[in-house]
């Protein structure tokens, strides 16, 4: 299921000012993308935690492997949410509605918990 790349190849060939961006962690309890996000901490198995990573892994190799009962599945038990779950129209689904506006905000909330890489870091 998972595929081989170089992320900054395949930044560049997709004309991406950065590379795709590979998750790795038994500890990630949430995958936030454009299509939805992933409830990680509530799947019961493995199989279910990689559904539901494609679920909301839109146009990539991983997300249209999914099958589509399985995304009704998983939209159906909440384990997955698309936008429109949650009552926001997808043309509506902008940085905007984001609670944090900067990794500043994200480190201030965690009370220094969070401490993000110097690239990331602008204050």
């Amino acid at each position: 299921m998972w595929k081989n790349f170089d992320a900054g190849r395949g930044g560049e060939s997709l004309r991406h000012a950065f590379g795709p961006v590979m998750i790795y962690g038994d500890d990630v309890t949430h995958v936030l993308t454009e299509e939805g996000i992933a409830y990680l901490y509530r799947a019961e198995s493995l199989e279910e935690r990689r559904a539901m990573v494609a679920a909301v892994a839109g146009i990539t190799d991983i997300g249209l492997g999914v099958d589509a009962r399985r995304v009704a599945e998983l939209r159906h038990s909440g384990k997955v949410v698309y936008p429109e779950d949650i009552g926001i129209r997808r043309s509506d689904a902008t940085r905007s509605l984001l609670a944090a506006g900067s990794v500043a905000d994200l480190v201030e909330w965690s009370d220094g918990l969070y401490n993000p890489p110097a690239k990331f870091r602008s204050w």
